[in-house]
């Protein structure tokens, strides 16, 4: 199988967060990244795909030139080459603009399968899994939990994560993409065999030069601030309880 992982660089999940001047979008520069939790865990389904079935993982990426670090590691963990969409706007564009972006840049090489994490860790809207299988125009499943390839590698069956703790097996023909979910298998990590054979790998960059339109923009971020108020409910018990209650749920939605 030809099975192309598409991973996001996301900062640090415990770096503090710090605001452009501009209120649209973090100062990243100063910032530490990772992979995106849910697309390790797509690469790691790839990878275990790849050992049952055979074939090769390619581990795709969009964003700035920094976005490397997470190819290698892609590489590391045991894909076997890469692609890099690199364009600086990239970093904070929304799913239409990166899925067209990946889109364009893997369309030609005809993959049998194609994962996404679920969402990423720092927009979540987990749109860029969808979008991207409209424009390759594949067949699409989302939030799955198990993969099984069936009828001599022509076909797939996936099992859904829905919500109320039920599940759901979806048939659909390769080739297809799917958005995997976190916790879908046990994570590996790099060797230092791996690492030193993933300087070796081919990346192929490419630089988009159409994008796609923009379907939103972050208009303001802010940094949540904490406060505290007392109010002091007067009158009888019976009439404070009640004012009490109604409180809690209008206003603190704790009942």
């Amino acid at each position: 199988m030809k099975i192309a992982v598409c991973v996001k660089q996301v900062v640090t999940r415990d770096w503090p967060l710090r605001v452009t001047d501009s209120s649209d979008w973090v100062r990243d520069e100063e910032a530490s990244f990772e992979m995106n939790e849910p697309d390790a865990y797509a690469l790691e389904e790839g990878l275990r795909l790849k050992e049952k079935f055979g074939g090769e993982v390619v581990v795709c990426s969009a964003g700035p030139q920094r976005v490397s670090q997470v190819i290698r590691e892609g590489l590391a963990r045991g894909a076997d080459r890469a692609i890099l969409v690199e364009h600086a706007d990239l970093a904070s564009a929304d799913a239409n603009v990166v899925a067209k972006a990946l889109a364009d840049a893997v369309r030609e090489e005809s993959f049998d399968l194609v994962l996404t994490g679920l969402q990423s860790d720092d927009q979540g809207f987990g749109q860029v899994g969808v979008v991207l299988a409209e424009y390759l125009d594949l067949p699409h499943a989302t939030i799955i939990v198990e993969v099984d390839v069936v009828d001599d590698g022509a076909a797939l069956r996936a099992k859904r994560e829905l919500e109320g703790g039920w599940f759901q097996w979806v048939g659909m023909p390769i080739p297809a993409l799917l958005t995997v979910q976190s916790g879908i298998n046990q994570l590996r990590y790099a060797t230092l065999k791996g690492i030193m054979a993933s300087k070796k790998k081919d990346v192929r960059v490419v630089i988009p030069t159409n994008f796609g339109e923009h379907g939103q923009r972050i208009l303001g971020l802010y940094v949540p601030e904490k406060d505290k108020a007392t109010r002091l409910l007067e009158g009888s018990p019976t009439d404070a309880a009640r004012a009490l209650v109604k409180l809690l749920q209008d206003e603190a939605r704790t009942l």
